[in-house]
């Protein structure tokens, strides 16, 4: 849980609150809203880490209609659509809530997940760069070479590798937002920051 933010709405300081699995998601947008010039604090928007998406309903109890009554957007992963429509439901946003609901209250989904998305849009070639760059080839090259990721596709070899190693997938959030164009930003990712900045 993101003690900093939750401190901050608790104060009355933020008027908007954008929901989010993990702090890679939450450092994605704020490089995101770096880049486009925007400071999110002055803008009254906290990124709230929720720790994963079955926390989602009692985040949406303590800051939807029920709670302090924020205006919310959020942003999750596919394999958590169902529990993010429950929470919804639950927190009286709607029934039988649609993607394009959800997208409709500001809730936005990842085809996978978020790395997902900007490998695609950076395309692996240049994710490959990146991770050269930063000097982890070598053990990208470790991980391509395990029985279980050999043959593979390149996007799902640097999806498991962003997703190991420590703190890499919250430092590969920063370094693949830096490297993207602002025209291909992925659509959850451009949508969810227009919507809380709107």
């Amino acid at each position: 849980m993101d003690f900093g933010a939750l401190n901050a709405l608790r104060a009355g300081v933020d008027t908007r609150a954008v929901l989010v699995e993990g702090t890679s998601d939450r450092v994605a947008l704020e490089t995101l809203a770096e880049r486009r010039g925007s400071d999110l604090a002055a803008e009254g928007i906290s990124i709230v880490v929720m720790g994963g998406a079955q926390s989602v309903g009692r985040f949406l109890n303590r800051y939807g209609p029920k709670g302090l009554d924020l205006r919310l957007a959020g942003l999750l992963d596919a394999g958590e659509e169902r529990e993010l429509a429950r929470g919804l439901e639950r927190s009286g946003f709607g029934s039988g809530l649609t993607r394009a609901d959800m997208e409709e209250l500001g809730f936005y989904v990842c085809t996978a997940d978020l790395e997902d998305e900007l490998i695609r849009a950076l395309g692996a070639d240049a994710v490959v760069e990146i991770v050269e760059a930063k000097g982890d080839l070598r053990r990208f090259r470790t991980l391509q070479k395990q029985a279980s990721w050999r043959g593979r596709p390149i996007e799902e070899q640097l999806r498991r590798f962003m997703g190991s190693g420590g703190s890499r997938k919250i430092r590969y959030a920063r370094f693949l937002v830096e490297a993207l164009d602002l025209g291909r930003v992925p659509r959850p990712l451009d949508l969810v920051l227009s919507r809380a900045l709107a």
